[in-house]
């Protein structure tokens, strides 16, 4: 059967959409939590000189924190399959906001990096977040739902950046890791007092657990397909974030802040993906995966016209483009979401893992390969680059129709 046809498995229900304020809460606990692990990115030049460490261990700061974020998915993310993730979701706050709080209060490189390894694996919570929202939501209106929540993760990322930046700035970066305690601590308040508990989908035991993800991979082409699709727009996701800074420096000698100030750019994208997910609960999630990696594709591909354009025009391609593409990945993520989901509900939160496994392993290799690119062929590099791998996703896409 087509994937074209969206997730024919789930019946439509006659339910009520979710309240509005439990889908607003969902969607700033996953905003805030991810947030987390970006904080520490733009603060990294106080950082070291304020706990007298070498650029080598405190450039280990946001590795660990990626990793332990790593780590988090695979092993942590499937729990919310074996018990109430509600509670899940309590305790994951607890932590993250303690981990926070001690890297605020740290005295030594040594214990800020043990803690950013805790603060990666405790801001999962935003993975547990989102197939809560899925769990809770009719099918009816699935996709608009988690694409609510989902825009409240990506915007969380892309302004994670300018906040602290700003606030490192201005009060210091231990003052940034603090206000994210209180926040995380806040918002897991309200998430425990808006959430229902949740009746776990398996009894497996935990190494059960982790096994049956194996299985759950090899069972599901449309797992493989929507993991490698996303991957794909994760590369180029991150080969333009990655090197944006230092092109920007390079070829109009803007600093950092004016990089960080692109993330808005971004942000604006994402605000639109609950229209995608309302467009995937109508048309079918698939073709709207097709939609957005085709406008992903368009989006760097337009910015090949940089060259024959002014320095101030050049900008505002590069804002346009920044807003097409993330509007792309995000409305791809929220439906490749919404396609996983509806495989297995009771294996949501291994479906999850395995989703964003791949992500991750695209958005690191998007990360090398951009540097690549950029060092081997310039701006230019970057732009062929994130082309490729948006083409390459829509390829996937539309392979998915032959079936």
């Amino acid at each position: 059967m087509s994937e074209l046809q969206g997730t024919p498995d789930i019946a439509v229900e006659e339910e009520p959409a979710l309240p509005g304020k439990m889908v607003f809460t969902l969607a700033a606990g996953a905003g805030l939590s991810v947030a987390s692990i970006y904080y520490c990115q733009p603060m990294l030049s106080i950082i070291g000189p304020g706990l007298n460490a070498t650029l080598t261990e405190t450039g280990m700061v946001p590795t660990l924190t990626q990793i332990g974020y790593a780590l988090g998915i695979l092993l942590l993310i499937p729990l919310g399959d074996r018990f109430d993730r509600r509670l899940i979701i309590m305790i994951k706050s607890l932590l993250l906001t303690i981990a926070l709080l001690i890297c605020g209060f740290a005295p030594n490189i040594h214990s800020l990096l043990l803690t950013s390894l805790m603060i990666g694996a405790t801001a999962t919570l935003a993975q547990d977040i989102v197939p809560a929202s899925a769990a809770l939501a009719p099918a009816a209106v699935r996709g608009k739902t988690v694409g609510t929540v989902m825009t409240g993760l990506l915007v969380g990322i892309l302004l994670s950046r300018v906040v602290s930046g700003v606030v490192a700035e201005y009060f210091g970066w231990r003052a940034m890791y603090q206000l994210a305690a209180i926040s995380v601590a806040l918002i897991g308040i309200a998430l425990w007092r808006v959430l229902p508990k949740f009746t776990p989908g398996t009894g497996m035991s935990y190494p059960a657990l982790l096994l049956s993800m194996r299985h759950l991979w090899l069972q599901y082409k449309t797992l493989r397909r929507a993991a490698l699709a996303q991957g794909l727009l994760s590369v180029a996701f991150s080969a333009f974030w990655s090197t944006l800074a230092i092109m920007l420096n390079n070829t109009y000698h803007l600093g950092s802040g004016v990089a960080g100030a692109f993330g808005l750019a971004g942000a604006a994208g994402a605000l639109a993906a609950p229209l995608a997910g309302k467009l995937a609960d109508k048309q079918g999630p698939a073709a709207v995966t097709q939609i957005g990696s085709a406008l992903v594709m368009l989006s760097f591909a337009a910015m090949f016209l940089l060259p024959l354009l002014s320095p101030h025009a050049q900008l505002a391609l590069i804002v346009l483009s920044a807003i097409g593409f993330d509007l792309g990945v995000q409305a791809s993520l929220v439906s490749h979401q919404t396609l996983v989901y509806g495989l297995e509900p009771a294996a949501r939160g291994r479906l999850n893992a395995l989703l964003f496994t791949v992500v991750f392993i695209g958005m690191a290799a998007g990360s090398a390969l951009g540097s690549k690119a950029l060092e081997l062929g310039g701006w230019p590099g970057v732009i062929t680059l994130a082309c490729l791998a948006g083409a390459a996703s829509l390829l996937v896409r539309f392979m998915s129709r032959k079936i």
